[in-house]
């Protein structure tokens, strides 16, 4: 068995973060590579992006840690992060691409829609959510994954409330649209 060296208690990671010690700084960031990254993965299209966001996040975990209010959990702190990281990079990003006029998207709806995201597997949701295009994966992800509002979300992207709605009633139909390609192909596959 290879020699794993022993992982302090969180506070004593934090502590020597806060004192730049590189030895702390790695500890912490392979403690909670996998939960960030799985933050990550969710946002960005490609595993390359999120560990672009990852590494981004944990530069301002480190840059940022006296801000870190001890009588929370760290790990809603993190995450928190990370998903501004993640929402920092879409702006950058966004500002390569041509958007659609969001302001005036017509407004989608689907009342008695089947909520086959429950249906599906973590790893297939994810991949779904990662063939949206960036602004209806981001409005989703912060929406319905995270639980923040439309005025939330408005606010972090500068985009209206009526966009931000739009966006995720887009990227509901653009999943469902993604679900009924794959049912037609895994039904004709199987009656071939």
């Amino acid at each position: 068995m290879a020699n794993v060296p022993h992982m302090p208690p969180l506070p004593d990671l934090l502590a020597g973060c806060l004192r730049n010690q590189r030895q702390s700084q790695e500890l912490l960031y392979k403690q909670f590579y996998g939960y960030a990254m799985s933050v990550c993965l969710r946002y960005a299209p490609t595993r390359d992006s999120a560990l672009e966001v990852l590494n981004d996040g944990f530069l301002k975990v480190f840059t940022r840690l006296d801000q870190y209010d001890s009588a929370q959990p760290f790990k809603g702190w993190l995450r928190r992060i990370m998903i501004n990281s993640a929402v920092d990079h879409y702006r950058q990003e966004v500002r390569h691409h041509n958007q659609d006029n969001l302001e005036q998207a017509e407004q989608l709806s689907a009342p008695d829609a089947v909520d086959a995201y429950s249906q599906l597997a973590h790893e297939d949701l994810l991949m779904l959510i990662q063939r949206l295009s960036p602004a209806y994966r981001l409005v989703f992800n912060l929406y319905v994954m995270d639980g923040f509002t439309h005025e939330e979300i408005a606010g972090q992207l500068g985009i209206s409330v009526g966009a931000s709605k739009s966006n995720l009633a887009r990227a509901r139909e653009n999943l469902r649209q993604l679900l009924k390609q794959i049912n037609q192909d895994e039904y004709a596959r199987v009656n071939r």
